[in-house]
């Protein structure tokens, strides 16, 4: 069984083309990586969740009640900090 720093060393020894390859097969071996596919999937699951839905009922009636009382979200809030 190869360590996590043996595969990352095997990942930059690859050539530009094999690396490219790589990386296209990423979402698949890594389904937290697939972004935008996973919340679709999520999105899709029908199975009722009463738990969150009675949250977000609760933020949604907090939200129209106090709209100002939250705080707006800017696109530089998402930006990750190294």
């Amino acid at each position: 069984m190869s360590t996590a720093r043996e595969i990352e060393d095997a990942i930059r020894s690859l050539s530009p083309g094999e690396r490219a390859k790589l990386l296209q097969h990423l979402p698949h071996l890594f389904p937290e990586f697939a972004g935008d596919q996973e919340w679709d999937r999520i999105m899709a699951d029908e199975r009722p969740r009463p738990a969150l839905s009675k949250l977000l009922d609760h933020y949604e009636a907090d939200l129209e009640a106090h709209p100002t009382s939250f705080p707006k979200v800017a696109e530089d809030d998402f930006e990750q900090s190294a």
